[in-house]
């Protein structure tokens, strides 16, 4: 994408229009002229209209003014800059503001020092140093979850591609993440061996592996094109929402420079192509399709996030009267104590009387969905295209026929909503069938506690001031069944499915919504992979409740394939965290091996220690898992064991 695509000039910065955002989705931005252009940039200057959005998609998980918490409205587009700070690294502290990031995770080394410094300069934005990069871009991740945007600073190479697997996560759970690295000095030519690199002259081994896991890339070697880069880049992951890659060399940040000496002017992202035509076209098939339907439902996917489509798709329910489900990585993203929401559709895993409704139904619409082996549970759903209308953030597929390009979610949602005939046959029907969950089994006081019991125990915790962050692993399946209350957030990876993501991604979330508490369920196998950020946790002052669930190995993946190398060695892991508090800053630790003990620890860790980190090691049976974790297992086993199909042989 070039520059006159994007509309983006040298001198932008985000402004809203508050009265555009009173009560509704999304916010618009306009350009306002400077007074005057600094140096050779001034002919760059383009003016945009765009459609902004809040970073998240319904009252559960928005900022607390109901709009775009990353917008800041008080900047004066040509107040001037203190001299220390008319620096690129000024420039660039002042733009990761602007666009509501006020925490940035980073990792020091000798090519990022000088930018963190100056980044550190900005009495506005924190910049915390995590212990790894991969938990860095694990925060970054979290962070954006519930600000619409992270960001996170390392270093060249060995920080990079250390990074890079958390970037992937991001970039496959739709999430914008800005990506900085201190790069080389800009003088070093390309045949020199340079020190964090594999040892060859190839500065741009990095930048590869980049561009597959983030939708920009820019480097910036020169004061010249320094500003564009940057606004180019930030600009395309928020419209994008995917992560972006910024390259700055070493000797740069610290450098005086005329176009970074005042406040930018501010810029806009153009909204998406929208059809017209085919958003009409669309809506009439989709009603003509849906209305001669006896029983239809819908089902909210993934992509209803970045797609900030959430609310249309709870008033499209509210206007028809069809029931809604949504799919295992949307949870969270609609309300689930509305009158017509009927649980999570995962096949054969699904929640309760839910599955029955949706395939037994003749006419479905997904919003969002992602059809993938872990959310189709092996490829094993009982659907028919034939049957299925697929809305996609910005395309609609109906049945096996007609497909619209360019027509957005939320506008199609919307425009449906008007056309449907009410029909609540099949909420009638789940109505019907519904039979209220029952309790598990009692523990003995003293018997080993079983995971059930504690998942019984953590449902009580729950209000809106709460979050839920979940780990890949059983976690993904007991918090599946968790009520949540309207304004509790719950977040997953579910597409990525990065083990250990949950730790950062628990840093992150906690920093970006201090008034909210965390509940983490953090299997021991996971906890291994990136637990010295517990650390992060406590020099933030942050007051999590963590649930370390030990069952002494890796249970998602034994009951997948079962083998000597799921087994991991044990830890004293209250004793870990005791060790890293080293009596600095407000910890509270406990072991659990019965009910009992584990209600004490609620009790205390909601109490007396609710201003504490508070993490809770609950120690169960290694084949103590959830029923779906198990069903999941065999279905994964089969699928990933069929035989190749046969080869043609050539004589």
């Amino acid at each position: 994408m070039n520059d006159e695509q994007l509309g983006w000039g040298c001198w932008g910065s985000l402004r809203w229009d508050a009265d555009e955002a009173i009560g509704g989705d999304e916010v618009n931005f306009r350009h306002r002229k400077p007074l005057e252009f600094c140096l050779k940039h001034a002919n760059r200057s383009r003016a945009m209209v765009v459609d902004y959005h809040r970073p998240v998609c319904n009252n559960l998980a928005s900022s607390p003014n109901g709009v775009v918490s990353t917008i800041q409205t008080s900047v004066s587009p040509m107040s001037l800059v203190i001299p220390s700070q008319s620096t690129l690294g000024g420039h660039l502290a002042r733009r990761l503001v602007q666009v509501g990031i006020t925490d940035v995770f980073s990792v020091p080394d000798d090519f990022n020092f000088t930018l963190l410094d100056h980044l550190r300069a900005e009495p506005r934005l924190n910049v915390i140093g995590c212990c790894n990069e991969l938990n860095a871009g694990y925060a970054a991740d979290g962070y954006a979850r519930w600000r619409g945007v992270g960001a996170c600073v390392v270093t060249f190479t060995v920080g990079g591609l250390s990074l890079l697997n958390a970037i992937a996560g991001a970039y496959s759970e739709n999430l914008p993440v800005i990506c900085i690295v201190g790069g080389p000095n800009k003088n070093y030519r390309t045949n020199r061996i340079l020190d964090h690199t594999i040892g060859l002259p190839d500065f741009n081994q990095e930048f590869r592996c980049f561009q597959t896991v983030t939708c920009f890339q820019a480097v910036v070697n020169n004061l010249e094109d320094a500003h564009e880069l940057i606004d180019t880049a930030i600009s395309t992951a928020l419209k994008e929402s995917k992560p972006v890659y910024i390259s700055i060399s070493c000797n740069l940040p610290a450098i005086p420079c005329p176009p970074f000496s005042r406040e930018p002017v501010p810029f806009s992202l153009s909204p998406r192509s929208r059809n017209q035509l085919g958003l009409e076209a669309a809506v009439e098939a989709a009603a003509e399709f849906l209305n001669k339907a006896v029983k239809p439902v819908l089902v909210g996917g993934p992509k209803l996030r970045v797609a900030k489509a959430c609310n249309a798709f709870v008033e499209l329910s509210d206007a028809c009267g069809y029931p809604f489900a949504v799919m295992p990585s949307a949870k969270g993203l609609v309300p689930e104590d509305h009158l017509h929401f009927i649980g999570t559709y995962w096949g054969a895993l699904s929640t309760a009387f839910c599955a029955e409704i949706v395939e037994s139904t003749d006419a479905y619409l997904f919003a969002g969905p992602i059809f993938n082996d872990l959310s189709c549970v092996g490829y094993s759903l009982l659907l028919k295209r034939e049957s299925a209308i697929i809305v996609q953030p910005d395309r609609v597929v109906i049945g096996n026929g007609p497909s619209f390009g360019c027509v957005l979610m939320k506008d199609f949602l919307k425009a449906l909503s008007k056309r449907l005939k009410r029909n609540t046959t099949a909420y009638d029907n789940y109505q019907r069938i519904y039979v209220p969950a029952g309790q598990p089994l009692k523990c003995e006081p003293k018997a080993l506690l079983r995971v059930n019991i504690l998942f019984q125990h953590i449902q009580k915790m729950l209000s809106g001031e709460t979050a839920v962050i979940a780990d890949t692993g059983d976690s993904w399946f007991n918090c599946q069944k968790l009520k949540l209350p309207r304004g509790c957030g719950c977040e997953f990876q579910m597409q990525y499915g990065s083990i250990g993501w949950s730790v950062g991604a628990t840093l992150g979330y906690a920093q970006a919504v201090p008034n909210k508490r965390v509940i983490a369920c953090i299997g021991d196998g996971s906890f291994q992979m990136s637990a010295q950020d517990v650390s992060t946790m406590l020099r933030c002052g942050q007051r999590s409740i963590i649930f370390l669930i030990n069952n002494g190995g890796y249970t998602i993946e034994a009951e997948i394939h079962d083998g000597p190398y799921n087994v991991i060695r044990n830890w004293n892991y209250t004793g870990f965290v005791d060790a890293i508090h080293n009596g600095e800053g407000k910890c509270w630790t406990a072991k659990v091996r019965c009910e009992k003990e584990l209600i004490e620890a609620i009790e205390d860790s909601t109490g007396p220690k609710k201003a504490c980190l508070c993490f809770i090691e609950v120690i169960v049976h290694k084949d103590d898992t959830s029923k779906e974790l198990l069903e999941l297992g065999s279905r994964l086993s089969f699928a990933n064991s069929r035989q190749p199909k046969p080869q043609c042989s050539w004589a």
